[in-house]
């Protein structure tokens, strides 16, 4: 009855408008009451929560994806993958650009809302000039933009590796997101090749060589940064929070003296909006850290654990039931928030199935990033909306393929475990 009391208080905050992290705080102090804690050991774990070395990773990636999302490396990533586009100029070819961009820019920028805004703001009108609905070129940058959501430097597989209290470590997940991003970035280019045929799509347009040279070579200053992160830790060169750092360093050097499209008076407030968003993300976790702590002294992953015993005895079964239950909260609440209060409670119900954490890590950043495609609550949704320029109706009316392929997708993750865990076995992480 506790638990119930507990969640119909967090509940109760996110529906009367209380910012999450405060709910998370409310939630904490109220179940110490009902179980007779001291309010001090709930104070010491939200302290304890941000207080690992660990966290810097989060405001090192953060402002080196802001830097080089907004200093013209869109722009530059677009038009690269035009050039390999262009080549075999297929119908529907801007669409395929639209994807392979994303794919690009997802590796630098590490944010699903990042890549949505910059590739949106290059794409969307250039899609439409040539002929396409807004609401489709909409519904193309929404959906690939989830790839950020797995593929190294993943914002959020940081947050998970917290959220596990740094059991797994931010490097096997980054390497784990390789694979099913790819995936999902190819299964969304086979899709909007379909539609293009069907639809009768414009075709590709071949660049010419010489502007094709000049545009590789722009747009490799900002692809080397995936070599510096990905490159750097798996040789040892340095660790993931030093990766940030580096990655800061260089996307500010490539921003401000190679590519100068960015003024120096507009850094201050790019800095300002980063640590605005750090901010939020740190109150969260030390609000959820608590939460968590709660949670496991009154047994609630356990009870968890019997009650889905009680509904299947079989792996199979209880990851679909997690998959739906992860896609309904993937909805209504962000992804941060619910990776912070779910990995506590749901990890130790998929360890005693013998699901891998690193694969569940997988399985629930893509339900997630499902849901902010999503509405009421999709972040990924309302940008590209805003970006696009179009109504929530009209995108969620014509999304229902593109659902349809991130769902197929994440069957193949949630019951392909190799997907996720192939390159970490391979790099023995």
């Amino acid at each position: 009855m506790d638990i119930l009391i507990v969640v119909a208080v967090l509940l109760g905050s996110f529906v009367i408008g209380i910012p999450i992290a405060y709910g998370l705080g409310l939630a904490a102090l109220f179940a110490a009451y009902r179980t007779g804690i001291p309010y001090e050991a709930v104070m010491l774990q939200i302290s304890h929560g941000v207080g690992k070395v660990a966290m810097l990773t989060i405001p090192f990636f953060v402002l080196a994806g802001a830097i080089m999302a907004e200093g013209g490396m869109a722009r530059r990533l677009v038009a690269f993958a035009d050039v390999l586009v262009g080549v075999i100029r297929v119908r529907g070819g801007l669409s395929v650009v639209n994807i392979l961009a994303t794919t690009f820019l997802s590796g630098i920028s590490g944010s699903s809302v990042a890549d949505t805004s910059a590739i949106g703001s290059v794409m969307i009108p250039q899609m439409e000039k040539v002929g396409y609905s807004r609401v489709f070129a909409t519904n193309v940058t929404i959906s690939a933009s989830v790839q950020a959501l797995l593929v190294p430097p993943s914002h959020n597989a940081v947050i998970y590796s917290l959220a596990t209290g740094g059991a797994i470590s931010v490097i096997s997940l980054f390497m784990a997101g390789v694979v099913p991003g790819l995936l999902l970035g190819f299964s969304l280019v086979i899709l909007v090749l379909v539609m293009g045929y069907r639809q009768d799509h414009p075709r590709g347009q071949a660049v010419p060589w010489r502007d094709a040279l000049r545009i590789t070579f722009e747009a490799m200053w900002g692809l080397v940064t995936l070599v510096i992160i990905l490159g750097g830790i798996l040789g040892g060169v340095f660790t993931a929070i030093e990766a940030g750092a580096v990655a800061c360093v260089y996307a500010f050097f490539v921003t401000m003296f190679v590519y100068r499209d960015y003024k120096w008076r507009d850094l201050p407030l790019l800095v300002h909006r980063t640590m605005k968003t750090v901010a939020m993300v740190m109150t969260l976790i030390a609000f959820a850290a608590a939460v968590g702590y709660m949670m496991a002294l009154m047994q609630v992953p356990a009870k968890i654990t019997a009650f889905f015993l009680t509904l299947s005895h079989d792996k199979h079964v209880i990851l679909f039931l997690i998959n739906i239950l992860l896609l309904v909260l993937g909805c209504l609440i962000d992804m941060a928030p619910n990776i912070l209060i779910c990995t506590p409670i749901l990890l130790p119900v998929m360890a005693n199935f013998g699901v891998d954490p690193v694969h569940f890590g997988m399985i629930m950043m893509l339900n997630l990033g499902i849901g902010l495609c999503h509405p009421p609550v999709g972040s990924i949704i309302f940008v590209g909306c805003a970006v696009g320029k179009v109504t929530m109706e009209e995108v969620v009316r014509k999304m229902l393929p593109f659902y349809g392929v991130m769902f197929l997708v994440l069957m193949l993750v949630t019951y392909i475990p190799d997907i996720s865990l192939w390159l970490p076995h391979l790099l023995h992480l």
